[in-house]
């Protein structure tokens, strides 16, 4: 060991990073060869630092140690002498796994024996500048000067970096001269213009439901999952990833699989039909899906039916519904289930291949990360295959037999089961089989048979990603590359099946889509756009780390969407009665309303208008308070679009006391003075039902115990719901359809819920408008 950490010193290492690097066998051993190489190759015993700091770069990058004697015999020879060759030589070693290697594209690949000349460097930088001397000279030195360095680099592959930098830093200097005190200031930000609730922004109609939408806050969702933004391997370069194995048949795999697919981008998205779609889901319906749209490929729906006991019909029909809600439709819908009979004979093969044995031990042994090894691991292969037939012929009870996989899982579980029994019919093939293989073997068995390229998964897959790859090498299949991204999460709820069965189960909750979950059928119920929640995923990003959100941002997106495309009218929550003495008891009339006042093009509507109105009654108050500016026996108030201004002549009230009609007199708004405010009204309103939520759970997290000991059952908000039985609405929404949204004006969005009737619709609030909390 001693020895070790002298020789990793003398090559340049630190030696806090030498003895790092010794606590890394593999790391350790790779650079050992290639320093070895490389005193062979110069006939010497010292490295020098540069050669020294390449080997070291090289042994700790490179993938296939197979090669690291003959990167170390180029960089002992000098040809390989800079980071950004052995950058190229590196690429060119993933793209040829396979001996032998071509010497000669090898080199021409990593720029060996390239010369470039501080001329060309000089005359690169000449152009360039020369190409933005305009801007050069109006921005000075505010101008970005990295764009200068990437164009002059982009004809001089093999120039040193420091050196163009250098003569950019130069060549700048001679055109603008030494720095100013301007120039060092901070170049300040030009300021966002306010947009007011009810003003004209970008047309978020064009803010697609399929999810090309601008966040307001950068890339487009479309944007974020274009090209090369994501940095994912190209369709049959699957090798080039982090952590791929390669066998023997993996490039002529991979090469049936690019006949097959013409080079398409294939994706899937795989739930369970076991419970609604969440909010998380939207993320991973919206990358899938919007991966393979934004890049012109194809995504597949694949139920991972492999559970009979938990799936029921109602959710295969649901999960479906929600995706094509988001805007997406699937390439393809399939099923796991489509696939048994591949999937059975595949695990024959891998008993027969050694890989995997029928074992004997219970669920509950299995259970945990310290489950004792199985004493029938090293069974006869031809033991496990007529057990395994005799598990597919029902022959052994429920929990008396599992097939197994010889595999250790990267969070150190063993021998992870593919198959258990369940003497349980399946929703689609019935009473077929008693035998169902499990997540862990189905589901990258069915990605390869799909021939999909990228396997999107949430983070915490990334424990199963070796074994995605054993497997499917073990079989000898076309094996994809699996990905992985941040789940996201909101804060104030549960997604969990379980807790919802259990909110669903005790009554605190309706159903899946009771308005107060997070179900995506919750969302739409509550009104809330598909556009908005796609536009709130694009805005969290296609992020790596997980993520924990507040459900304002969500609602942000809602009323962006909302105040485009969400048709005002009035409606009254708490009516009080007013009655317009100076108009004579017959008076019809009809108020024209616009749908979009920023915008009275897009439409209007008629509402009637006569002797007897009703206002909110929190719109009036019989004593005067200082700030209150709507209606008091002394203070008049407009009514909106009436063209009347209102003033009270007689309050009248109940035998308790209570304020029951209000009785005024009218005059025409263009005779008054302008009052301080306008209210809304109903006359001949319909009458409805209104239901206004708020937040399910008091806590943040409700299912963490340190903030909630007693569990998140003991933390619903009793004020969670609020039923107003005998509001009021303008006659205009009779017609409207179930999930037709609104703008009841001044008080928020709202959205027609399936419990409507003809005779009384029923509205949830979807979100409250953003109004100045200090407004009264």
């Amino acid at each position: 060991m001693a020895d070790t950490l002298i020789l990793f010193t003398s090559i340049g290492l630190s030696e806090q990073k030498a003895k790092e690097t010794l606590k890394n066998e593999a790391l350790s051993s790779a650079l050992k060869e290639a320093i070895t190489q490389a005193q062979n190759v110069t006939g010497v015993s010292e490295v020098d630092k540069a050669m020294g700091m390449l080997l070291y770069s090289m042994a700790s990058r490179l993938k296939d140690t197979k090669r690291v004697a003959f990167l170390s015999e180029n960089i002992a020879q000098r040809k390989i002498s800079t980071e950004l060759q052995l950058a190229g030589a590196l690429e060119f070693l993933m793209s040829h796994p396979h001996d032998p290697i071509n010497q000669k594209e090898f080199e021409e690949a990593c720029g060996v024996g390239v010369v470039i000349t501080p001329e060309q460097i000089e005359d690169a930088v000449e152009s360039v500048i020369k190409k933005h001397k305009e801007e050069l000279l109006k921005e000075r030195y505010h101008f970005n000067m990295g764009l200068l360095m990437r164009e002059a680099r982009g004809g001089l592959k093999w120039a040193d970096g420091k050196v163009i930098k250098n003569e950019v830093d130069m060549q700048v200097l001679h055109l603008l001269g030494p720095k100013t005190e301007a120039d060092l200031e901070k170049k300040t930000k030009a300021p966002k213009a306010k947009v007011a609730e009810n003003d004209v922004k970008p047309k978020k109609e064009e803010l697609a439901v399929n999810g090309d939408a601008t966040t307001g806050e950068g890339m487009s969702l479309m944007e974020q999952l274009r090209g090369e933004a994501l940095k994912f391997h190209k369709t049959g370069e699957n090798y080039k990833t982090e952590g791929y194995v390669m066998t023997p048949n993996t490039m002529s795999l991979l090469k049936k699989h690019l006949d097959y697919t013409g080079g398409q981008i294939r994706t899937r998205f795989p739930p369970e039909p076991n419970g609604i779609l969440h909010i998380g889901h939207a993320k991973a319906i919206n990358f899938n899906f919007g991966y393979a749209k934004a890049n012109n490929g194809i995504c597949f729906l694949r139920y991972d039916d492999t559970n009979p006991e938990k799936e029921e019909e109602k959710y295969f029909t649901a999960i479906k519904d929600m995706v094509e809600w988001l805007g997406y439709k699937p390439y393809q819908v399939t099923h796991a289930s489509d696939n048994f009979q591949q999937l059975y004979d595949l695990a024959v093969d891998l008993i027969r291949r050694g890989h995997a044995y029928v074992c004997h031990q219970k669920g509950e042994e299995l259970k945990g990360y310290n489950a004792p090894p199985s004493p029938w691991k090293d069974r006869p292969i031809e033991e496990s295959l007529l057990l395994f037939e005799r598990m597919k012929k029902g022959l052994f009870a429920e929990g008396e037999a599992t097939l197994r996989m010889k595999m250790v899982m990267e969070d150190g579980k063993t021998d992870p089961v593919a198959y258990r029994i369940k003497y349980t019919p399946h929703h689609r093939t019935g009473d077929e089989w008693c035998i169902y293989p499990t997540y862990d073997y189905t589901h990258c068995l069915c990605d390869s048979i799909e021939n999909i390229t990228h396997s999107l998964c949430t983070k915490e897959f990334q424990a199963r990603r070796s074994s995605y790859y054993w497997l499917c090498n073990a079989l000898d299949v076309y094996c994809p590359v699996q990905w992985e991204y941040g789940r996201l999460n909101l804060t104030y709820t549960v997604v969990s099946k379980r807790k919802i069965i259990k909110l669903v189960e005790t009554g605190v909750v309706r159903d899946w889509d009771d308005p107060r979950l997070f179900t995506l059928t919750a969302l739409r119920r509550r009104g809330f756009p598909p556009e908005a929640i796609n536009n709130f995923c694009a805005r969290v990003g296609v992020t790596v780390s997980q993520t924990t959100t507040e459900p304002h941002l969500l609602e942000s997106c809602v009323r962006e969407v909302l105040n485009d495309t969400a048709p005002r009218v009035m409606a009254v929550l708490e009516p009080l009665k007013v009655t317009i003495m100076n108009l004579p008891e017959n008076t019809q009339s009809e108020v024209r309303v616009p749908d979009f006042p920023a915008n009275e093009a897009k439409g209007s509507h008629m509402v009637p208008f006569s002797r007897t109105i009703f206002i909110e009654q929190s719109d009036f108050r019989e004593v005067m308070e200082k700030g209150y500016k709507r209606l008091t026996p002394e203070q008049p108030v407009g009514l909106r679009h009436a063209g009347y201004v209102i003033s009270v002549q007689k309050v009248i009230k109940d035998t308790q006391g209570k304020v029951v009609e209000v009785e005024v007199n009218c005059c025409s708004s263009d005779a008054a003075e302008k009052p301080k405010a306008f209210i809304h009204w109903v006359s001949q309103p319909l009458q409805c039902e209104v239901r206004l939520y708020d937040r399910l759970f008091l806590h943040k997290h409700p299912e963490d115990t340190s903030e909630v000991p007693n569990g998140f059952l003991s933390d619903i908000n009793p004020d969670s719901l609020q039923v107003i039985s005998s509001a009021f609405v303008d006659t205009s929404v009779k017609r409207a359809k179930v999930f037709d949204k609104f703008q009841f004006e001044r008080l928020g969005y709202f959205s027609l819920d399936p419990d409507s009737t003809a005779d009384k619709p029923v509205f949830n609030r979807t979100v409250t408008l953003k109004e100045d909390p200090g407004k009264i």
